[in-house]
């Protein structure tokens, strides 16, 4: 039980909470080349701590995303963000015999952290015995949701339209999936040849997660429009909700960074709409607090001047 003065994570999602943040926190990955470095942000206060593994875009690396992980992890939750084989701060080629087996990688990369929490918990001062490991999501952006969502159950599809290999993960309880990519069908030429694994299969993502897609992201990977980016949920079983952000394209905002250069729709009242949605998602998917989704579908739904719509199944 928390005093009167430790944050719990039933506590108001509106009371942020101050932060430690550590890394590295290195993991031993052997047979991946490099050992694996992850970021490990928590609130400084509180037990019983819920845990987020985000799966970041390509190029970026755990010091990325500060907006969501800084936001996450001063409402309460742990954060965990490895740096995949595909960042920029590695500097791996693309001639290394490695890349094609990257997004494989990517998802051994967020199968190890959960495999590595005794580790990362010990290595945050005052963290050890706070985290709730029967509450733990996933989360990620463009390649990273693809990441996550294999945790999820979504599988990829082979040349001839078999789903591979299940790798699910039943520790992991609901996702957040921000710019997730749509049907492989419907991928330009250049991306069918060059990026097979974009054959997703959503049929059996049966866990509670919510997507995010914004109603002006345009990809160069794929023959459609911005609604490319819906077919995670409208291809997916039920437990899941959609959030269509209003003008906002693959950056939603800027959830990647504040200021950064590849964000082309800055927009700080966008991300803070993404901050409070996940947010709430994540607390009722978890059972943290489970009025927390329901109260900020109810304001949305009266704002006046939406910055988005949601519908859920």
């Amino acid at each position: 039980m928390s005093d009167s003065n430790t944050a719990h994570p039933q506590q108001s999602a509106s009371a942020p909470t101050p932060v430690i943040s550590v890394k590295p926190v290195v993991l031993p990955a052997p047979g991946r080349g490099e050992d694996l470095q992850v970021r490990v942000s928590a609130p400084a206060t509180g037990r019983e701590l819920p845990v987020i593994v985000f799966s970041h875009g390509f190029g970026w690396s755990m010091n990325g995303y500060a907006p969501l992980a800084d936001h996450w992890a001063a409402h309460g939750f742990a954060v965990l963000q490895p740096t995949h084989l595909d960042s920029r701060s590695l500097g791996i080629s693309a001639e290394d015999p490695r890349t094609p087996r990257i997004w494989r990688l990517r998802i051994e990369d967020l199968r190890r952290v959960l495999d590595g929490l005794d580790v990362l918990e010990s290595s945050v001062p005052g963290l050890a015995g706070r985290l709730d490991r029967g509450r733990v999501a996933v989360a990620g952006h463009s390649w990273g949701a693809q990441t996550a969502s294999a945790l999820l159950g979504a599988r990829v599809l082979d040349a001839d339209g078999v789903p591979g290999e299940d790798l699910s993960d039943s520790r992991v309880k609901a996702g957040v999936l921000l710019a997730l990519t749509g049907l492989g069908d419907d991928l330009t030429p250049f991306a069918a040849e060059h990026f097979p694994f974009l054959r997703p299969s959503f049929d059996t993502m049966t866990a509670p997660a919510l997507i995010v897609a914004g109603d002006r992201d345009q990809s160069h990977l794929s023959t459609r429009g911005p609604d490319w980016f819906t077919d995670p949920y409208t291809h997916s079983p039920g437990g899941k909700s959609l959030l269509t952000l209003f003008g906002a394209e693959h950056s939603l905002g800027g959830v990647s960074g504040y200021e950064v250069a590849e964000t082309t729709d800055e927009n700080p009242a966008r991300v803070a709409l993404v901050q409070r949605l996940t947010t709430a998602f994540l607390r009722s998917a978890l059972r943290v607090e489970d009025t927390a989704w329901k109260a900020a579908v109810t304001a949305l739904e009266r704002d006046p001047d939406p910055l988005g719509a949601l519908q859920s199944k």
